[in-house]
């Protein structure tokens, strides 16, 4: 089989160089990464290749995999053929919910949710063997082992990751890998060695308890930091209005907020009030800190200087991801956007945002919001709940969902509201304030020099600039000969560069524009190990066997993240093709006729030095299910 598929490869790239020849002869193709001709081919040749190589040596067993996996699954189906659009007499007649329900693209697509993948499963008093169930008949969840078995989707493989580390599963008989911890008689099997190494042991932090939930949905959690604050913007509002009725000259009235704002802060210090501690037991050494409150003066300190800052990356940036790249060199990790109002809800969603591996040392959450009075109370909440190294502002975001209601991009042109946003979470919190901003909202119109100017009065600990404005989204270039003129305005405040790094010579060249560090966000989801590369100044030609271990260690990551029954098994799925989709982008250095590669640089058709690295230069998402 093995000659046979070398034979087929070797006519594959014979008939790709043919057909590719006028191509590779003429000039390369604008925003085309430079690829060495040997390795070029054409679209029609790339899939054909990769599609009778996939049939010819995996298609069959992966064909009867799936056709005994949807045998044994009921709720693994096809999705059903796209509903026609109505003509366009019909939708006339029609009335207008009818006419909504059509509009935009894919909307009649068959859409699964998480909660369907298993409709009845087995309750949770017999996984945690805690006697009966406390809603006795009425309970819609199989108490039947036996019965739940037979219902059950087949499982995936006969090793079980969180058994084989931690020596036990808590998922039990649901495990999508049971029978590696499961005996004859429905019993779930224990390594006493390795639990005993883990008890007592916290590896994530920062989980949303259920009495802080309840309360939180009650509004029964006391801000009392936060009501201080907010009682004296309320107090300077009014002074600023009985003056604004006197007789006072026009330039008074127009200075009396700046002044006021600096007052607050400053000049008379708001009273202190006697420390909230958070109602949960800590575990580890007693410290300084746990018995005498920090004075403002005698904060938290976080040296950011030539630190290597993995960014805060909405969807793909989740807990598993961070861990990769905390193996390849990461020094600063940070959490996903959190929307401020959601935390003060206890969304359960947004606060898994927020959780922190044992292994990231240098940790911060990235928070939105657009009023003072929320953003405030949701760093007071941070600082009593969760165990963070910095809390980061996020007024770079672009999207109109959040501009639109003042935050993200918006908080740039609104600075009156910025300033007492930055200056309250300031006042709650004991550990640094960082904000991450862009050059601007319009292409033309560059605003960032005048607030990073403003900022180092309001208390920031550190900045960090994306070279593009909120018009550009991720299109053109980054500027870096405006972020280095930023960041000789920032000193002595510490100034993060961003944009369009994904080699070392790119970090090198970003750090001779005078920045304190540098933030990687999308060349990180191209390849992780570029953190290893700027450190060891050097080009990694990583081969696609490498690249797949690194698949497997965030697929491991993610099922004890998200748990490894059949809804962590499918959240983990769909976190690992989003990754995937980024991931497809590289081009191995070996293959460059140029290196390095550029990231506004797209990768033509080309073959792999094998059929794995052909399969991963693809971007067909059905090919990336194949490795998946």
């Amino acid at each position: 089989m093995s000659k046979n598929r070398e034979r087929v490869f070797d006519q594959m790239m014979e008939a790709s160089a043919e057909d590719a020849t006028e191509t590779a002869t003429q000039v390369a193709v604008k925003g085309e990464a430079a690829i060495k001709q040997e390795f070029i081919t054409t679209k029609d040749a790339f899939h054909g290749f990769l599609d009778s190589e996939w049939q010819g040596s995996k298609g069959e067993k992966a064909a009867e995999n799936d056709t005994l996996q949807e045998k044994k699954d009921p709720f693994v189906d096809e999705p059903e053929s796209k509903k026609p659009k109505l003509d366009p007499e019909d939708v006339k007649k029609t009335e207008k919910q009818d006419k909504k329900r059509f509009r935009g693209r894919n909307k009649s697509r068959p859409h699964i949710k998480p909660t369907t993948y298993e409709e009845k499963r087995l309750c949770l008093s017999v996984i945690q063997k805690n006697g009966e169930c406390k809603f006795g008949e009425k309970c819609i969840f199989y108490h039947d082992v036996a019965e739940y078995l037979a219902n059950k989707p087949a499982d995936i493989g006969e090793c079980c990751y969180l058994y084989d580390t931690f020596g036990k599963c808590e998922y039990g008989l649901a495990c999508r890998f049971a029978k590696a911890h499961t005996t004859a008689d429905f019993k779930t099997m224990e390594k006493a060695e390795l639990v005993e190494a883990y008890e007592g042991r916290t590896l994530v932090k920062n989980s949303l308890s259920k009495d802080l939930q309840y309360r939180l949905r009650k509004r029964s959690v006391i801000f009392k930091k936060s009501e201080e604050y907010l009682k004296t913007l309320s107090n300077n509002k009014n002074k600023k209005e009985q003056q604004g009725n006197g007789d006072v000259c026009t330039a008074e009235v127009s200075a009396e907020p700046k002044e006021e704002i600096q007052h607050v802060s400053t000049e008379e210090p708001l009273p202190t009030c006697p420390d909230v501690q958070p109602p949960v037991k800590t575990v580890g050494p007693l410290t300084d800190a746990d018995v005498i409150k920090l004075r403002p003066c005698e904060k938290k300190k976080v040296d950011f200087q030539d630190k290597l800052y993995l960014a805060p990356l909405t969807t793909c940036g989740n807990l598993p991801f961070r861990r990769v790249c905390k193996r390849f060199g990461a020094d600063i990790t940070c959490g996903e956007m959190a929307m401020c109002t959601n935390l003060l809800q206890g969304h359960q969603s947004e606060w898994a945002l927020l959780k922190r591996h044992e292994s990231e040392d240098l940790f911060g959450v990235q928070v939105e919001g657009c009023f003072p009075d929320t953003m405030t109370r949701c760093a007071e909440l941070i600082s009593n709940y969760a165990d963070v190294d910095f809390v980061d502002i996020n007024s770079g975001c672009p999207i109109d969902l959040v501009y639109k209601k003042g935050g993200g991009c918006g908080l740039m042109t609104r600075t009156r509201k910025f300033e007492q946003i930055i200056k309250g979470m300031n006042y709650v919190l004991d550990v640094p304030i960082t904000v991450k901003i862009r050059t601007g909202v319009q292409e033309k119109s560059s605003i960032a020099h005048k607030l990073i100017g403003e900022m180092k009065n309001w208390g920031v600990s550190m900045v960090t600039l994306h070279g593009r404005s909120r018009e550009q989204r991720y299109t053109k270039l980054a500027d870096w000969d405006y972020i280095s003129t930023c960041a000789k305005l920032a000193d002595p405040v510490p100034l993060f560069g961003n944009g369009d790094i994904l080699s070392y010579e790119d970090a090198v060249k970003a750090k001779e524009t005078g920045v304190s560090g540098v933030m990687i966000a999308r060349g990180a989801l191209i390849k992780p190990w570029i953190f290893t590369e700027i450190k060891e100044s050097r080009h990694w030609d990583v081969s696609s066997s490498e690249r797949l271990d690194i698949l497997r260690d965030f697929t491991n990551f993610g099922l004890e993240h998200w748990g490894s029954d059949t809804r962590g098994v499918e959240k983990t799925r769909n976190f690992l093709l989003e990754w995937l989709s980024f991931m497809c982008r590289y081009i191995p250095v070996g293959l460059l006729e140029r290196v390095p590669q550029k990231i506004n640089e797209r990768p033509p058709y080309y073959m792999g030095r094998n059929f794995l690295e052909s399969l991963m230069a693809s971007q067909n998402v059905d090919d990336w299910i194949r490795i998946r």
